[in-house]
């Protein structure tokens, strides 16, 4: 196997999936920064935990932007914790994000596919040679 092939071709857009996937679990439930960083953790986007700078920093963005709202929770044993919210805003843009992922889904079953038939083309064409 040549050095290349040794390389991971793929990129790390670690952060690419990062957006609807908070978005997505704020829609199902307010929330905090740790347990965002829990539930993203199993969409298998990233290897292992979501850096919290990371979470901390998309949600004061979203923030400013209208995507999410946030409210400090001071009930219970523990320190405070800032309780994050989906806006209709939010929604919105997860509902594009939706629709995008629908897309993507597609176009890769079409070049999975594409692989699918090559790869057995290519086996074909070798039992063909050995035949011969």
């Amino acid at each position: 196997m040549s050095s290349k092939a040794n390389r991971n071709p793929l990129p790390d857009k670690k952060e690419r999936y990062i957006q609807p996937s908070i978005l997505l679990v704020l829609y199902s439930k307010p929330s905090y920064g740790y347990e965002l960083i829990q539930y993203i953790q199993n969409f298998g986007f990233l290897d292992g935990p979501a850096p919290p700078g990371m979470i901390y920093r998309h949600l004061r963005q979203f923030e400013e932007d209208g995507l999410v709202t946030s409210k400090w929770n001071t009930h219970g044993n523990g320190p405070a914790k800032r309780i994050y919210s989906i806006t209709d805003e939010g929604k919105e843009v997860l509902s594009i994000w939706k629709d995008y992922l629908q897309k993507q889904v597609g176009n890769l079953q079409k070049l999975l596919k594409y692989y699918d038939y090559l790869i057995q083309k290519d086996e074909q064409d070798n039992e063909a040679l050995v035949a011969t």
